[in-house]
Formats: C-alpha cells, sequence, structure tokens
C-alpha cells in the first residue's frame, strides 16, 4: 500500500472513530437528560402565582409599568407567596427607589423559549406603554437544544418591539446550568457550557439592539453554586423565595437605573447606542 493510501485510510478511520465517540456521547447524554428530567418532576406544577397588580399604591405619582417578560423565572415558579416572585421583587424595589408606585404585568409563561417572547408580546394592546420591561429567557433553549443565533434573533426582535414602544428593556442572561445538582455529569457540565455561551450572545446582541444586559451567571450563579438548598424551591431546578430575591436585586439597579432612578450596577452592560443610557439622564418622564 502507497504511504498516500495509508494516511487516508488512517485519516478516515480516525474520522470514523470520532464518529462513533460522538454517536456514543449523545446517546449517553440523552439517556442522563431523561433521568435528570424523572428526577426533577413537576413538583409545583406549570403556573406560577398571579402577581400583576399596582404595588406601593400609597406611594404618590402615577405608577410606572413594568413588563416581565421570558420564562418559568421571570414568571416566578417556585416562589410561595406573589410578593416573592421575580416581578413583584423588583417591582417593590423600583417603587422604593421612585418613590411612586409600580404596575406590574407579567405575560412570561412558565417553559418558554426565546421563541415565545413574540406571542408573549402579541398579548399586549396597542395602548400598552410599558416605562421598562424586564426579560429572563434561555434556560429552556439549552435543555431543547436550540441554535445560540435563532435564540438571540428572538430576543433581538423582542427588544425592538419593546423600544418601538418607548420601553426600557434590561435583559437578565441565561443563568448557570452548571448549578442544577440533579442533573448528572457530564450533562452538568455541558449544561453550563452552553448556558454560558448563549448568556454571552444574549449580552453581545441585547446591547448592540438598545437594551441594558445583566449577567445572572456572575451575579447570583456563584450563590446557587454554594447554597443550593437555600437558594433552589422544593424540585431543586427553581429559584426558592431567596433565589428570587438575589435575582431580584442583581436585576434592579439596571432596571432603576435605565429609567434615572439611581445608578446601574458593575454587573450591568449598557447600550451601545446610547453610551451609559438613562441612568445618567435623569428619572423618566410621567407619561
Amino acid at each position: 500500500m502507497s504511504p498516500t493510501r495509508t494516511v487516508a485510510v488512517a485519516a478516515f478511520a480516525a474520522i470514523g472513530a470520532a464518529a462513533a465517540t460522538l454517536a456514543a456521547a449523545r446517546v449517553a447524554l440523552k439517556r442522563q437528560a431523561t433521568h435528570a428530567r424523572r428526577v426533577i418532576g413537576k413538583p409545583l406544577g406549570e403556573d406560577a402565582l398571579e402577581a400583576d397588580r399596582v404595588w406601593r399604591r400609597r406611594l404618590e405619582g402615577k405608577p410606572l409599568e413594568l413588563l416581565v417578560l421570558g420564562d418559568s423565572i421571570a414568571a416566578g415558579l417556585g416562589a410561595t407567596r406573589r410578593k416573592e416572585t421575580l416581578g413583584a421583587r423588583i417591582a417593590k424595589g423600583l417603587a422604593k427607589k421612585a418613590s411612586r408606585p409600580v404596575r406590574l404585568r407579567t405575560v412570561a409563561v412558565v417553559g418558554s423559549e426565546s421563541s415565545a417572547l413574540s406571542d408573549q408580546l402579541d398579548e399586549l394592546s396597542d395602548d400598552d406603554e410599558p416605562d421598562v420591561a424586564v426579560i429572563v429567557v434561555g434556560g429552556n433553549d439549552i435543555t431543547h437544544r436550540v441554535p445560540v443565533g435563532v435564540s438571540v434573533a428572538h430576543l433581538v426582535d423582542a427588544i425592538g418591539r419593546l423600544r418601538a414602544r418607548g420601553a426600557e428593556v434590561v435583559v437578565g442572561t441565561c443563568p448557570d446550568l452548571g448549578a442544577l445538582r440533579p442533573v448528572p455529569q457530564p450533562l452538568r457540565s455541558l449544561g453550563s457550557r452552553m448556558s454560558r455561551q448563549l448568556a454571552e450572545a444574549q449580552a453581545e446582541a441585547a446591547v448592540a439592539a438598545g437594551a441594558y444586559a445583566v449577567s445572572l451567571r456572575h451575579a447570583v450563579g456563584p450563590f446557587f453554586l454554594s447554597q443550593p438548598d437555600e437558594m433552589f424551591s422544593l424540585d431543586r431546578f427553581h429559584p426558592s423565595a431567596l433565589g428570587y430575591r438575589r435575582t431580584a436585586e442583581a436585576l434592579l439597579p439596571a432596571v432603576a437605573g435605565a429609567l434615572g432612578f439611581g445608578r446601574t450596577s458593575a454587573a450591568t452592560r449598557h447600550p451601545l447606542d446610547r453610551g451609559r443610557g438613562a441612568a445618567d439622564e435623569g428619572p423618566v418622564a410621567s407619561r
């Protein structure tokens, strides 16, 4: 056999071995994913608590309009009282910083991927004018293996539609799925890497589209890794009351700062097209 033919045969053999290894890995990961879903289950059901209302209504002034979109974290699944949901905690914090009531509207739906943001926005009427919108989405895109480019495109479209309504937009990027202890290795490590890649892509796209981006991986991820019993609810997948408090505290500076009620935190990336953004321009005007 000639040297050239020998090299070619060896190359094809290597490719075949690599393909077989990849196929075996995919089978193993699929089995682990099935096991993880069985372990986690749905002890919380699929409906989050209803928290939409005017929070801190005794404060003076016209209520600020807060809209929350996204998945189960945005919806607040895992909270045992409505005041513990992500939206309610952000609404209360914003009301305190702005000294004004805040009307919360939640269109987030448990189990949503980024593609569902369009349907959630379709629920708004032409007269709805949110002052600020918070988007938390991405975890389900990872578990359902949605390509990063596809996921980010849906996010950018949602940001554009919200900006067209005059809303400031804050994106809480995809959390670190590596914190999910019920998920076995190596699936957990793979989920961590994939969620990090999506979060980074979300942040880049969000600020380019005119939104503020907050890295939940960096801002609250360490708490979920070091204190899983306290930070997760009974399903060990969704945040507990403390988990939502920490997540809201990470997002609040960006939400308030975007409207001019204080400065954003170091964890916030600002819109590229507006420099430091509304955070340095004074409070949002009453509508």
